[in-house]
Order: structure tokens, then sequence, then C-alpha cells
């Protein structure tokens, strides 16, 4: 539920923030420009040995077998879970039951059984023989690269919207972790491939879950080769294909295990802006709303109060208006994340009954745009307006600022960088449609999120 937002963020971050946002044009400076477009601050790190890398060893889970008897009196449960329960302390992660069940390979009283849901309950027999691990290769690709910040142990990336983070079965190409691989001289890239999320389970989010983990694989599983490859480069975060920002690429698997730490604790700070359809009510507050798949489409999560799901993730964000423009029919919005689920700021706002311009997956359809836009702006603007909003082509949604201690010196880095063009110049148009006194001068906000 949204309640009222207390915590101020760390000044370094709120001045960067409020310079990124102030009121008037903001223009892209060119790459060759003498100041930086993207910033950052204390971030000269001065590197520690790290650990040396425990020695892998040969072999696998794979063949592991289990046959057992589920106890009579047992409430029912997915065989997923309930095969991953029994074999998840030796190492096999649910993602590897859940491709042993589609191979095949898992058994309910001698029936097999392809529905990773399939439900068992007292007194049934089940049986899984684990698969083989699945590798994926991503060849090094020359794709330029927004390179913000770069020591030998990490890399701070500025996405650009429409590029997809890594590789999956069907997308081996144009990706960042493809750009990375040649970046760092990186010929190829073994990586063990995720199985898709079965509809009513998700185990994946934007932000705190790596897809190439080194976590939900043993060494067992793995040769040196490959699990070296695993973790360089290593994915620990993720943003949506059509979000643009900040994102942080570890070298080494001691800065990936130290970051994937920091973000599972949520010391991490991270800072989103975008445009809304409408104004959020109230103008700055904590939702604290869990999140799941929605069961009508397997591409879109939901936020429900009280949902009683099953797979519903716990979910809290934070937001503050920044800017309001047309009388209301949008605006400039900043948010914190407490927590990284799929598609959380997303499906937050849709919570709110203010989607994202440009996220036509959860309602901000240039269709809404307009009919918030237009009865608020005088008929002049409404070709403009209708001009602007039909090249509007993602959601308007951009990882500005991020903040974390360096894995190996434990300084604190803060990085922040402004939109891209697509986002500025929506923000631009807005702020030209708008008389001065209908909007919020982010200039003269002092505190952020207070």
């Amino acid at each position: 539920m949204a309640a009222a937002a207390t915590a101020a963020p760390p000044p370094a971050i709120a001045t960067a923030l409020s310079a990124l946002l102030r009121r008037g044009t903001i223009r892209r400076p060119s790459l060759r420009a003498s100041i930086p477009r993207c910033i950052y601050s204390d971030a000269v790190a001065e590197p520690v040995p790290a650990p040396p890398p425990a020695p892998s060893r040969r072999g696998g889970h794979a063949g592991t077998r289990l046959e057992e008897a589920v106890p009579p009196g047992e409430g029912r449960s997915r065989v997923d879970a309930w095969i991953s329960a029994r074999l998840g302390g030796g190492g096999v992660s649910r993602a590897r039951v859940q491709a042993s069940i589609r191979a095949g390979l898992v058994a309910v009283n001698g029936r097999p059984v392809s529905k990773v849901s399939h439900t068992v309950k007292g007194g049934d027999t089940v049986t899984c023989t684990v698969s083989e691990l699945t590798p994926l290769r991503a060849d090094a690709e020359d794709i330029p690269l927004d390179i913000v910040y770069e020591d030998e142990h990490l890399l701070v990336v500025n996405k650009p919207a429409h590029m997809v983070v890594h590789p999956a079965p069907g997308n081996a190409n144009g990706t960042l972790v493809n750009a990375i691989l040649h970046h760092c001289k990186i010929s190829t890239f073994t990586c063990l491939a995720r199985n898709s999320i079965d509809d009513e389970c998700s185990e994946s989010s934007d932000d705190d879950v790596d897809v190439f983990d080194v976590g939900q694989f043993t060494t067992d599983d793995v040769s040196s080769e490959v699990r070296e490859a695993i973790v360089r480069p290593g994915i620990v975060h993720r943003l949506d294909k059509g979000t643009s920002g900040l994102l942080v690429v570890a070298k080494d698997e001691h800065s990936h295990a130290q970051l994937a730490e920091q973000f599972k604790l949520h010391t991490i700070s991270r800072v989103y802006i975008s445009l809304t359809c409408g104004v959020p009510t109230p103008n700055s507050a904590r939702i604290e709303v869990p999140i799941s798949r929605d069961p009508n489409n397997r591409i879109r999560m939901v936020a429900a109060p009280g949902s009683g799901h099953r797979y519903a993730k716990h979910a809290a964000s934070r937001y503050k208006v920044r800017e309001v423009f047309c009388g209301g029919g949008s605006a400039l919005v900043e948010w914190r994340l407490e927590t990284g689920r799929t598609h959380q700021i997303r499906a937050h706002a849709k919570y709110l009954g203010n989607p994202l311009l440009g996220d036509e997956t959860y309602g901000g359809t240039k269709s809404m745009a307009l009919s918030l836009l237009r009865p608020r702006t005088p008929s002049v603007y409404h070709g403009d307006l209708a001009n602007l909003v039909s090249k509007i082509d993602r959601p308007c949604l951009h990882a500005a600022l991020l903040g974390f201690n360096h894995p190996h010196s434990g300084k604190e880095l803060e990085f922040s960088c402004p939109p891209p063009d697509d986002f500025t110049e929506v923000l631009d148009e807005l702020r030209r449609v708008t008389p001065i006194s209908d909007g919020q001068d982010s200039d003269g906000i002092a505190q952020l999120c207070d």
C-alpha cells in the first residue's frame, strides 16, 4: 500500500539528480565535449588483491537420481518446488529441476510429467534424473559502448534503450554482453542458459538476479574454463530492453560476488526517472504491493495488494513527482527501489493508475496519453503533441543514478547520467507546452523523496 516516504538520499546523489532534472532544456553534450555527460564521485578505487578462486572440479549433478514418496498427509505442492527442496541442498538449482522436467526426466507414480507446475500430494512417488546443463555461446561483437567508469575489476555502462542485456536462446546477438566481450577482448562467452520462466512462478527480477549468477551452479557442474567464462563478464543486474541508463558489470568472480551481495542486501543506491500518463497521487509515497506474473499474459507482471497468488513476491518502491505537465496530463517522476522485482516500476506505476508514457504493455498507450494531454493543453499545441506521442517507441524510463561500494577497495562510488535524446525530447516538448506556473521547478527542490 502507499505510504508517505520519509528517507532522504545521500547529499551527493541528491545534488546530482537535481542538476540532471533542473527546469529548462536538457541537451545531451557531444561525446567529444570537455564536460563528461555521465559523472561519478569518489570513484578512484585502490584495488586490493582478491582471494584466489577455489579450484574447480570436474563432474557435476547430471545424472543424479531421486526416487522418493511424498509423505502421507503432506499438502499439495508443485513438483518442481518439491524436488528442489530435496535436491537444493546438494547444489541443484530450481531452474535445473525445471529443465529436467521439460526434458521428460521426471515422473509421478510412473508417469512422465511435462509441466513444472504439476501438483503432487501425499502418497505420490516422484522420480527425477537431473538433466545436463545447456551451454549458450555468445560471440564478441564490435558494438559501441557508452562506458561511464572502468577499472580492472568492473565497468559501469550507460545502456541505450532497445538493447537487450544478456543473450538468451534465440537472441544471442546484439546484446550488451556481446559488446562487453569485444571491449574486454574476450572472443567468446559460454554461459548456462536459464530456462524460460513458468507462467505461474517468476524466478527472476530486473535487478537482483544475474542470469549468469555463478551462485546457482556449483564447481561440480562445470569445467574451470566454463566457470571462468560465466563470470567474465558478470552481469550483476539487469535493465529491461526498453529502459536506458546505468548498469554495473563485474570483470572477476570476487567483484561479481561482492556486488551481487550488495544487491541482495539492498544497499545499492538506484534512482530512476520516468514520464507517466497523468500524475500519481499523492505526490510522494512509498508503495509496498506484491508483484506476481499476470496469469493471463506471461510477459507482464501485476501488482495486487493482499494478493493470494502463491508466487507473489514482496515489492517496495518509493516515488516523488518532480514536475507536472499540461495541467496534470503527464508528470516527471523519480523512483527509488527497495526491491528489484521484474518490471517493478512499470507494474507499480500501473497499480497507481499512471502507467509510464510509451509503456504499451502496461496501458501507457498513445491513445491514453493523448486523452490526458489534449484536454489540458491549448488547441494550438494538439498537432505537436500528436506528433510527439506518435514517436514514442518505448517506456519512458531511465536509470539515472547508481551508487555502490567498490567490491575490492570498499570505497563508495556514485554515478549519474542524464536521460538519452528520445527521453529529453519528450520532456522538453512537455515543458514547452506547459506554463511555468503549472509545473514544479526541480531547481527549487532541496531534498528528494522527503
